[in-house]
């Protein structure tokens, strides 16, 4: 119910606001689910390696772009790999991206999906989002975290941006930080006083298709993604000459109209369109030729780790 609208500012303050308080009362159905899910754990699925990329926070952690990474590090070690989604018009974005970079089993119903990557002989399955659902125990559950947002007012929904208090970690095996730098020593103690056997990795995000865009020319970007923040920044400090941005919630389905006058402003100033490569699959083809997107590829430090945790994982040999 919160994916049409743009995240509140008072989600991310360092401080509880009064609005937060306000809402508090509407984060006990969330607070009961989260208690009734540590009672009726399912055992793990059969026949099957499942892994599920999610997160706490709601949006912009990176999920996506992470679970494709994962599928194809997977896939170098384990050819019978796929990645899965749940389907939902309202997703239709992340859906379509999955499909374009990996092989993809999409449902109605996560189990459903299972069962079906068991008929085809799947060894692994990694899901794109659903550490939430109770009807599933994964064999392998990843946490994402945008080192910049961290968990906001660390309050639940609607009070605050997470889906889970942030002692939740207790269940989980292996957290990727977006956005770090380096090894930030507050968050991993933070991490680790929580959970001291999960696993940290720190991820980066890098513009892959840079030789195709002409800096000295100016830019009009656009975005229906949860941190609009993050795309702007890693264009600027690309060296992107960004004269205007517009930014749209999450998931946002466009008009042609909409994407029409952004054209039309842009060749106004004289600038060229650019948007995301999730936002560039939803774009009717009439425009295609007149708008660009950025690729955007995740790098993992310590990636042989990474790597050779998974082949643990997966019962293989290192």
């Amino acid at each position: 119910m919160f994916m049409f609208l743009k995240k509140p500012k008072f989600w991310d303050e360092t401080q509880i606001t009064f609005l937060s308080i306000l809402l508090f009362p509407f984060t006990i159905p969330l607070i009961v689910n989260n208690f009734l899910s540590k009672l009726f754990l399912k055992p793990k699925p059969k026949n099957i390696f499942t892994i599920c990329v999610g997160n706490i926070y709601i949006g912009g952690t990176g999920k996506t772009p992470l679970t494709i990474k994962l599928y194809q590090i997977i896939k170098s070690i384990n050819n019978k790999v796929v990645t899965a989604k749940k389907f939902s018009k309202n997703h239709l974005d992340e859906i379509k991206l999955l499909e374009k970079k990996s092989n993809l089993l999409t449902d109605g119903s996560r189990m459903k999906i299972i069962r079906a990557a068991i008929n085809k002989k799947i060894k692994t399955i990694i899901f794109d989002d659903g550490l939430q659902d109770r009807s599933i125990n994964y064999n392998l559950k990843i946490v994402c975290f945008d080192i910049n947002k961290w968990i906001g007012n660390g309050q639940l929904l609607p009070s605050g941006p997470l889906r889970e208090k942030i002692s939740s970690l207790k269940k989980y095996d292996c957290v990727f930080l977006k956005n770090s730098k380096d090894k930030n020593k507050i968050y991993y103690e933070k991490i680790k006083k929580i959970n001291n056997k999960i696993k940290i990795f720190n991820t980066k995000y890098k513009i892959v298709n840079l030789n195709e865009f002409n800096l000295k020319k100016k830019y009009v970007i656009f975005s229906g993604i949860a941190n609009s923040k993050d795309f702007l920044d890693i264009l600027q400090m690309s060296k992107f000459n960004i004269i205007k941005s517009f930014d749209f919630p999450d998931h946002y389905n466009y008009k042609s109209s909409q994407i029409r006058k952004i054209i039309d402003y842009a060749k106004f100033k004289k600038a060229e369109v650019i948007t995301t490569e999730k936002d560039f699959v939803k774009i009717s083809k009439i425009f295609i030729n007149k708008i660009k997107c950025i690729k955007i590829d995740v790098f993992i430090d310590e990636s042989k780790k990474l790597k050779n945790f998974l082949k643990k994982k997966l019962n293989e040999k290192i």
